[in-house]
């Protein structure tokens, strides 16, 4: 689903990563905890979610301040730890302004 976002400016967090093979169980666990978490979150505007090969998860906010709270947040925190050690292989994360936006539906 096409996360429905308000008027820019707004911020897209964007999350790519290639996976390992570890504890897919946990992983899906974890990530079904950190979206719920995510839209509790002050600033939270939505999220878009694929995975193949690579994955790439974008994640709106209203601003620069509610995702460096939610960087910080306690069980993200450990999320990101247990990401680092046993679930990517690689992944990198891009902050960015969105000045405009369109869209299409039938």
């Amino acid at each position: 689903m096409i996360a429905q976002t308000p008027k820019t400016p707004y911020y897209a967090v964007i999350f790519t990563s290639v996976r390992t093979n570890k504890d897919e169980k946990d992983y899906t666990k974890m990530a079904e905890l950190m979206l719920n978490l995510a839209k509790q979150q002050p600033g939270f505007l939505g999220e878009e979610s694929a995975r193949n090969a690579v994955g790439i998860t974008v994640s709106y906010w209203k601003d620069l301040e509610s995702i460096k709270a939610w960087k910080q947040q306690t069980d993200h925190k450990l999320a990101q730890q247990k990401g680092r050690t046993d679930w990517y292989k690689q992944y990198k994360t891009r902050i960015c302004k969105v000045e405009r936006d369109y869209e299409f539906e039938l």
